[in-house]
């Protein structure tokens, strides 16, 4: 069993930047394949970036790619999503999920359904 909190969202204006933390606790954070996906309101929940157990395997969303970074600190047990150049589309709740993989790997993970665990997710709102 795996925890998630996320934090780090709020408040900020289109060009600005954020910093998104999930903080994991429970089985070792280091085999577990990390997600940050976003849910914007009457929309579905979206990929945004991936993280595979090596921190050299990251997958983006096209809308992400150039602006975030998705990042882990194993000793902290906690990945990152920086986020840049924000514009007001990016405005959602922001969730962090977790994978559990008992072999190492390369892969990394797009898909909601791939993950076990999620956290309860940190609004982000980015105006004009």
């Amino acid at each position: 069993q795996v925890q998630l909190v996320e934090s780090g969202g709020g408040s900020v204006q289109a060009g600005g930047s954020l910093r998104l933390s999930c903080a994991a606790s429970g089985r070792t954070f280091s085999s577990h394949f990390m997600g940050w996906f976003r849910q914007a309101p009457g929309k579905e929940r979206e990929f945004v970036a991936a993280i595979g157990q090596s921190v050299s395997s990251t997958k983006y969303a096209d809308s992400a790619l150039g602006r975030f970074t998705i990042s882990r600190d194993n000793a902290k047990s906690t990945v990152y999503l920086q986020m840049n150049s924000l514009k007001p589309e990016d405005t959602a709740v922001y969730y962090c999920a977790a994978k559990y993989g008992p072999y190492w790997t390369n892969d990394v993970y797009t898909t909601p359904s791939d993950y076990d665990y999620w956290g309860q997710g940190t609004q982000v709102t980015v105006s004009s």
